[in-house]
């Protein structure tokens, strides 16, 4: 059993090579009954500041896990900052341990750092089949192991956090902005695992409550009607796994799945 949460479908295809019972957790976590039993169990996610997303950490706390193998596998695309040991210690926080942590480096989609024609072209260089076929391996063979955190990780994790706090809080409320461009397709509202996108007047509108940073919607928008409000590195390109369907990000995400 595995649990996933997907934006641009790396982390939703790392789950699918690691292979069993594949769970969505922008759909599980809104289930009441949150008691989950399996003889192993994992998290394939990414990591946004080096750290899992807000809602896998919410889920985490509301889930209970019932497991002889339990183990977190994060993806990221250029610094981990010792994502290994970040996620460790929020699980002891939820009161939970893991057999297994590892990450798993592949295109980083963050787009005010990263030109996406240039990440693409660098997928060949991160050995993504070749190190995830390692942990295929581990996790078959029920591998204990946490990836360590050096100096180095934990100074690039705490360079984040001191940038953070020069940022205005402002900015993020604020980073989407519609183009003319919209057609008012509404896959933006389809993709985004927190439903903080509608469509009003048939255009997309961000509501932003809960919103993930997931980058989703901007990524998936078919006219490229959705930019940010702060310089990106190339606005005209854009990027999604190619071995993942936009119809199994929308099964993922969609919200009103739910309702």
């Amino acid at each position: 059993m595995i649990f996933y949460f997907t934006g641009t479908g790396n982390s939703l295809y790392a789950a699918k090579q690691i292979g069993g019972e594949l769970i969505s957790i922008p759909q599980a976590i809104h289930r009441k009954e949150q008691s989950w039993r399996a003889e192993e169990i994992g998290i394939v996610c990414p990591v946004y500041g080096h750290e899992m997303p807000a809602m896998v950490k919410g889920f985490l706390k509301k889930a209970e896990f019932q497991t002889e193998y339990f183990f977190l596998i994060l993806t990221y695309g250029n610094i981990h900052g010792g994502a290994a040991e970040l996620a460790q210690q929020e699980l002891k926080r939820c009161g939970k341990r893991a057999d297994y942590i590892n990450t798993l480096k592949m295109i980083d989609n963050f787009l005010p750092s990263f030109d996406m024609e240039e990440q693409i072209a660098s997928e060949h260089g991160k050995q993504i089949e070749k190190h995830l076929s390692r942990i295929c391996s581990d996790i078959k063979k029920r591998i204990h192991w946490i990836q360590p955190a050096t100096e180095e990780d934990r100074l690039w994790h705490q360079k984040y956090l001191e940038y953070q706090k020069s940022v205005p809080t402002e900015q993020w409320k604020h980073i989407y902005q519609v183009t003319e461009e919209c057609i008012g397709c509404g896959i933006c509202t389809r993709v985004c695992p927190a439903g903080c996108i509608e469509l009003k007047k048939q255009r997309a509108v961000h509501i932003m409550k809960n919103c993930q940073m997931c980058m989703a919607c901007i990524h998936h928008c078919p006219e490229n009607a959705i930019r940010l409000t702060i310089p990106e590195k190339n606005p005209a390109a854009r990027y999604h796994n190619e071995h993942v369907r936009l119809t199994e990000i929308v099964k993922a995400n969609h919200q009103d799945a739910m309702q």
